[in-house]
């Protein structure tokens, strides 16, 4: 059964799609970048800033799901510059403890507002 699932502590879509989808037992989210879902605007602190606020904006959907980031299985990264994955991925790294999930992660030319982060992510309950 699918379910839309949606939540006002993550930022609103800014197009034609959903936050999040359940399906059965799996959430498939939308790319997040690191917009405050408060002011609609990106947050400062370069990707590092960004970076935490996009798991923060991940954490409301997976809460929203009735899930954590222990139920996550696979993450897809999307980076501006591949230089900063070093520091995008201390960040990541504060959320997957155990049983980390499988992950891609590509340089990309740009993203949405200027962004310098996008993750999406899939997870099952």
């Amino acid at each position: 059964m699918k379910k839309i699932i949606k939540t006002n502590e993550a930022p609103a879509a800014v197009g034609p799609y959903s936050q999040a989808i359940m399906l059965d037992d799996f959430l498939f989210t939308s790319g997040q970048i690191g917009l405050d879902p408060k002011s609609g605007k990106l947050v400062e602190g370069g990707v590092e800033g960004q970076s935490k606020r996009v798991f923060e904006n991940l954490s409301a959907l997976l809460k929203e799901a009735g899930m954590d980031f222990s139920n996550v299985v696979k993450t897809m990264v999307f980076i501006k510059d591949i230089n900063d994955f070093g520091k995008a991925n201390e960040i990541y790294a504060g959320y997957f403890k155990e049983d980390l999930p499988a992950r891609s992660c590509v340089e990309i030319g740009a993203l949405p507002k200027g962004a310098l982060i996008e993750i999406e992510l899939i997870a099952h309950k």
